[in-house]
């Protein structure tokens, strides 16, 4: 099949339909009353419902670099990559019923917060505002950009700065005038848009090879002609035998079973739990119900990659072998500008080689969504982290609307390092963008998942222990980074001469170490060092917050009029705080014009969230199982 660029005017016609759309829906944002205070602005007034919070949530978390990694992953070495997307509904629930309640009823603003709060001080709280930021540098910013920029080059074929500055500007415009409210309704809008346009193209590539068999069949013959003629005598890039397997061999494999299933849950904790990008959605709803809802929501919409981007990426495959799945260097070259290999243009290939016209510029404004969302997603939480947890500690007198005037500033000086990033990720010779997301996260982000996981269910953990533990788990885990990038994994049959730490130890694996080593290190310097005192505590572990719901339960059901005991609670530790604590660390407390948050819910409606809940997991089982 021949592979076309974007010129027809219908598809030209159609991306800027969709500019205009988008630009409108952000302008009706910005023009809502509270978004010119602290908590309009970044939690967008605290009064948001389940529908457009869970919309934004997968929207925010399925970029453009979903439908390049994933794609090209599936194209590469079949499904099990989905493992890490069907992890998340584990975590999601887990963020639903365990994690929001104590969020919420803490009234913070950012997760560096809450352990600012959790463990007293600044420590804490400072440096985990400082990996956020990393992280967001490494494994959102800069590869949303990269795989924005894989997709306009191939459809478009103008200069990679030409096309991804005018994304950045547009996207870093809206995110300063509308803050949160501007992120989510247009997410809202961009989620329909991808799902709508992906799944009409899923659709033709299933078509075109016959259904599921027919992708069974053909994706183990899609073998280069090279290969097949005899020219290239070499079993690489050929399709894996376990390409249509979840659960891998646990020693030999790509994706080796127990590992990939330690990364896609507990590793990635941070991810869905603990980062500002995701969590500060939830933060925005209006009630605990619609919190969870909005989880619940996210969760079923994790399970439509596997058949709107991974299964597509494999039908590239068998559509456009020469291109997607090129055996030599040269050609790959020739292709893509990458010697590794071709499979990150799976997707955008698909879509140039199998869409009509018309639908060729809806799919390309589906691209242009994903890396939207993404990084107003980004731009505005990494603002928040910047704003909350690092300006108001050098400014603590800063009033509200200068630290307005901060988070937007902070925002231009993130797309100034975006566009400075970019030389840097062009200059990245991995086969599967994915992968390398998945294992830089599981190098830094570990030591996170395991201090949130005991500050919230370990009350004896304290801040001693937490910092030296975090920072134990995340030594071993750059000096793991640093081997990787020494040491690059050798080509297709040539010898492995890599230390065994780097060779023989799979990526997740060694994220299951890290979490070994902070969670022991933690413990043990916790329970060698005072422990703090449990009035400090409450409300922001597990069992405090559980038993003041339990009290706030028996007065609703008994009548009583007396204040909330969650919201009691809050208010007298504020203010308790307020006497002890010395001026310089007041900012861990949350600002004023932010309430307490009452975790109760009607008796009818928590039973209809708990049931949804539990189909979901049913829903995750069996596709699990289906596909393992």
């Amino acid at each position: 099949m021949a592979v076309t660029r974007i010129t027809h005017w219908v598809d030209i016609t159609v991306i800027c339909l969709y500019f205009a759309f988008v630009a409108a829906v952000g302008i009706m944002s910005m023009c809502r009353k509270n978004r010119e205070s602290v908590k309009g602005y970044f939690l967008a007034g605290r009064n948001m419902i389940w529908l457009p919070i869970g919309a934004s949530m997968f929207a925010s978390n399925i970029g453009s670099e979903h439908f390049i990694g994933l794609a090209g992953s599936g194209a590469a070495s079949g499904i099990a990559v989905v493992a890490f997307e069907w992890g998340a509904v584990i975590l999601l629930l887990l963020l639903g019923w365990v994690f929001l309640p104590i969020y919420l009823t803490s009234g913070v603003y950012t997760m560096p917060e809450y352990l600012g709060r959790r463990f007293g001080g600044n420590r804490m709280r400072t440096y985990l505002s400082l990996i956020a930021l990393l992280l967001y540098i490494l494994t959102k910013i800069s590869v949303d950009i990269y795989a924005g920029a894989v997709f306009i080059q191939q459809a478009i074929g103008l200069n990679l700065y030409l096309s991804v500055i005018p994304l950045l500007i547009i996207t870093a415009l809206y995110t300063i005038a509308g803050g949160l409210a501007a992120v989510v309704f247009t997410d809202t809008l961009q989620t329909v848009v991808m799902l709508v346009g992906a799944i009409v193209l899923a659709v033709i590539a299933f078509v075109d090879v016959g259904g599921l068999p027919g992708l069974y069949y053909k994706y183990m013959e899609a073998i280069p002609e090279i290969i097949k003629n005899g020219t290239l005598n070499t079993t690489c890039g050929l399709p894996r035998d376990d390409a249509f397997h979840i659960l891998r061999d646990p020693v030999h494999s790509d994706l080796p079973w127990p590992g990939v299933i330690i990364r896609s849950t507990i590793a990635s904790l941070w991810n869905w739990c603990a980062d500002q990008v995701i969590v500060q959605r939830a933060l925005a709803s209006k009630n605990m119900a619609h919190a969870k809802g909005a989880t619940i929501l996210t969760g079923y919409l994790k399970f439509i990659p596997l058949f709107i981007i991974i299964m597509p990426g494999m039908i590239s495959r068998i559509l456009f072998t020469e291109q997607v799945a090129c055996a030599d260097a040269a050609t790959c070259l020739e292709v893509c500008g990458n010697a590794a290999g071709c499979s990150n243009v799976a997707y955008p290939t698909l879509v140039l080689g199998l869409a009509p016209i018309g639908m060729r510029g809806l799919l390309m404004a589906v691209m242009i969504a994903a890396l939207m969302s993404s990084l107003t997603s980004i731009f505005n939480s990494a603002a928040t982290i910047f704003t909350m947890d690092i300006w108001r500690r050098v400014k603590p007198q800063a009033s509200e609307k200068q630290l307005l005037i901060a988070g937007r500033i902070s925002v231009i000086v993130l797309v100034a390092v975006s566009l400075c990033w970019i030389p840097l990720i062009l200059s990245y010779e991995g086969g599967q963008l994915f992968i390398y997301i998945q294992a830089i996260t599981g190098y830094i982000a570990p030591p996170i998942c395991a201090i949130f996981i005991l500050a919230i269910f370990v009350p004896r953990t304290n801040e001693a222990g937490a910092f030296w533990g975090v920072l134990s788990g995340q030594l071993a885990g750059i000096t793991r980074l640093i081997l990787d990038f020494t040491y690059p994994a050798p080509g297709c049959g040539k010898e492995d001469t890599r230390p065994l730490i780097v060779s023989k130890v799979h990526f997740t694996y060694f994220s299951g170490i890290i979490i070994i080593i902070t969670t022991v290190v933690t413990l043990i310097v916790s329970y060698c060092t005072e422990a703090q005192p449990q009035d400090q505590i409450k409300g922001l572990t597990f069992w405090s917050v559980r038993k003041m719901a339990e009290e706030e339960d028996r007065n609703a059901t008994n009548g009583l009029n007396k204040e909330s005991p969650l919201l009691k609670e809050n208010k007298s530790t504020e203010r308790a705080k307020g006497v002890e604590e010395d001026p310089e660390s007041t900012e861990n407390a949350p600002p004023a014009n932010l309430a307490p948050f009452s975790q109760r819910i009607e008796k009818p409606w928590n039973i209809v969230l708990d049931i949804n809940a539990v189909i979901l997991l049913l829903v995750f089982i069996m596709l699990y199982g289906f596909f393992a």
